[in-house]
């Protein structure tokens, strides 16, 4: 039975913590959590008091026996590390083997490995589990995200390119413990459609990601600044249009307002002191608006020239309607006693 569609959360897979990768390899294998730190320690002291009363039998007072006990632990250190030594020992106690995979004595049984159950592989200090879950291999290093399914035909090649790298391979003889993955896969198949990856690499691109969305963000509040600048720049802009509109509109009217004034002034045929005054003020008002063409008046200036023009529009004439008339006939009998005289 084949389902594309199957998960492997039935696998068990401890993630790398610490240096506490011979713990995840041993757990890995045995898919579960037989194993803790304090076991291990505890395998550890029991193999260093052996080596202990080995070196005592040559003496107590011995120069290699002083050495040996100033040389700290070979079976573990405070980082998490425990030797081959400790591995071996813990796997005695579900009556499984290790023997080195290329060692003569395995490589002349001439054994698939497609045929074998499980591989521990250890390079620089690390621990890792190969193992044979149903029907497929995965491989449950600590340092994935997760299991990486192996195709028998890979298989082989993996192992020869670990090797290349310096892996020291071991093969696990006798039966494993049952587990809730092997019922399972033993009954089904399953296809990752994506590998693992590495856990560095994970959180790097989940690192990289969050500083991408933070440029992102910083990038966006610096346009809508540019936006908000841009807006208030257009606003006063627009304000300083309406000013000169207005200022405009106002000479406008001013000047309208003065030629009004001007024809409405020759049509009534005013007295000569209103036509010599009309004339000034008009004189005046064309000079004042001449004068305004040439330079640039504010709107309060308009304003008052405005006003000032308006007051004397409205200033009476009668004085110099009274001075014309005396200087003309009275009547028609004084004209006619003229002559008489």
């Amino acid at each position: 039975m084949f389902d594309r569609n199957l998960n492997m959360d039935s696998i068990f897979h401890e993630k790398q913590e610490g240096s506490l990768c011979a713990q995840h390899c041993l757990n890995n294998l045995l898919q579960g959590e037989y194993f803790t730190p304090v076991d291990l320690s505890s395998i550890a002291h029991q193999l260093d008091e052996e080596e202990r009363m080995r070196m005592a039998e040559g003496g107590m007072g011995s120069e290699e026996y002083r050495t040996f006990l100033q040389q700290p632990s070979g079976n573990m250190d405070d980082s998490g590390f425990f030797s081959i030594q400790v591995i071996s020992n813990a796997l005695r106690v579900w009556g499984l083997e290790l023997i080195l995979f290329n060692s003569r004595e395995y490589q002349s049984l001439m054994i698939n490995p497609i045929n074998e159950k499980a591989f521990i592989c250890n390079y620089k200090e690390h621990w890792f589990t190969i193992r044979k879950l149903g029907q497929q291999w995965f491989n449950l290093n600590s340092l994935l995200t997760g299991p990486e399914l192996i195709s028998d035909t890979y298989l082989a090649l993996f192992l020869a390119q670990l090797q290349q790298e310096g892996y020291s391979i071991f093969v696990i003889q006798g039966n494993l413990p049952e587990c809730e993955a092997e019922q399972i896969l033993g009954i089904m198949r399953v296809q990752q459609q994506q590998r693992p990856r590495l856990i560095g690499e994970d959180e790097a691109q989940t690192s990289a990601g969050s500083v991408a969305q933070g440029q992102m963000d910083i990038v966006s509040d610096e346009t809508v600044d540019e936006d908000e600048e841009l807006k208030r720049a257009l606003a006063l802009s627009r304000q300083e249009m309406d000013v000169e509109d207005e200022e405009a509109d106002l000479r406008r009217a001013i000047q309208l307002s003065m030629q009004g004034s001007g024809m409405s002034n020759k049509s009534s045929e005013p007295d000569v002191g209103n036509v010599k005054s009309e004339k000034q003020a008009v004189q005046s008002s064309t000079c004042g608006d001449k004068s305004s063409q040439n330079e640039t008046l504010t709107a309060e200036e308009l304003r008052k020239r405005r006003q000032a023009y308006f007051d004397r529009q409205a200033q009476p004439s009668i004085p110099q309607q009274l001075e014309s008339d005396s200087e003309k006939p009275n009547s028609v009998e004084d004209q006619q006693e003229k002559p008489s005289k």
